[in-house]
């Protein structure tokens, strides 16, 4: 199995550090493979509102020529994909398909930060009530009909009691789907070195009841994250020990 990383950003969302190239050369270290920058995506909005964590959509054109620069530089050394993290807004989805194709972007990954825009400011990854964790559910299962992301990114960034019984249930409705659309599930080494409440082992316990895939993220915000191959070992292992199938490569867009 080849060791590959789809989740890696840069300092354009103002939360991460480092330089494009020194994440590539952090990758190369690593023995990574296949390394795909999946920073957080603009988006077209129509309000006036401006976001705190993701690039501006006059950075996109920047980010994108960076990354294919690099791509070239590093052909001999490593694969690069120039991807994009995406929430499902479903008001701006239109503008995401044109944009996609436009700059012909290779793949997104589905991280599903905020409900319907974070011009509402309802972040799924403080604790939620039941509406906010069925809404979470379905916002992930319209983004899998789309047919137009790679896998689901922190797919248990939901916070809610895990061990409710309505957290059962709203999981395993999101599992049941993804296993049956083969779409899948991140394990998200940010969150697993971090500490924070994702990836959580309620939520695994149901992914390997349901036999999803399931993709390691590193989620890297600076380039010695790519770099914690005893964190990725951890991981590696963890799921090894579930009934999960591991995969190390991704569906790409159609050009």
């Amino acid at each position: 199995m080849n060791k590959n990383n789809y989740h890696t950003h840069t300092t354009r969302c103002y939360h991460a550090s480092g330089k494009d190239e020194e994440y590539v050369k952090a990758a190369i270290k690593a023995g990574i493979k296949e390394l795909g920058f999946s920073d957080h995506t603009p988006w077209h909005y129509d309000s006036s509102f401006k976001a705190s964590m993701r690039m501006p959509e006059c950075q996109l054109d920047d980010y994108i020529e960076s990354i294919r620069y690099l791509k070239e530089k590093y052909k001999d050394q490593i694969s690069i994909l120039i991807g994009l993290e995406c929430e499902y807004f479903e008001r701006y989805m239109p503008w995401l398909e044109k944009m996609l194709k436009d700059k012909q972007i290779d793949y997104i990954i589905l991280g599903n930060h905020y409900y319907e825009t974070d011009e509402l400011h309802q972040y799924f990854g403080s604790p939620v009530n039941e509406y906010y964790l069925k809404a979470y559910v379905d916002h992930c299962i319209q983004g899998i009909d789309t047919g137009l992301y790679s896998y689901i990114a922190h797919p248990d960034l939901v916070y809610y009691d895990p061990d409710s019984k309505l957290y059962q249930e709203e999981m395993s409705r999101l599992c049941a789907y993804a296993k049956e659309k083969d779409m899948p599930l991140e394990f998200n080494l940010l969150g697993f070195m971090s500490g924070r409440h994702y990836p959580n082992e309620s939520f695994w316990k149901i992914a390997s009841k349901y036999q999803n895939k399931a993709i390691i993220g590193f989620d890297a915000h600076s380039p010695d994250a790519l770099l914690k191959d005893d964190i990725y070992q951890q991981a590696y292992n963890y799921l090894s020990s579930l009934d999960v199938e591991l995969i190390d490569t991704i569906k790409t867009l159609k050009k």
